[in-house]
């Protein structure tokens, strides 16, 4: 994967949670701590959409999908 750098500026509390949480999880390093926290919002993101497009789903789709023929079918 090509990576790109970048620079940051933290307070001087995130910047010490960083270390810390690097040495107690024992990443190799600080970028690898941030990518954790990238990927979790990404799936925080992620279960956000399904919680909303399972709220949007039409409960007549059942209904209307059906092939007429019953489970006993198969």
């Amino acid at each position: 994967m090509r990576a790109e750098k970048l620079s940051v500026s933290l307070p001087e509390s995130s910047a010490r949670f960083l270390e810390e949480y690097q040495a107690k999880h024992a990443l190799k390093s600080r970028s690898e701590v941030i990518e954790l926290a990238i990927r979790l919002l990404r799936e925080r993101d992620l279960e956000s959409a399904y919680r909303l497009a399972a709220r949007e789903a039409d409960s007549a789709y059942e209904v209307t999908a059906s092939d007429g023929l019953a489970d006993e079918t198969w």
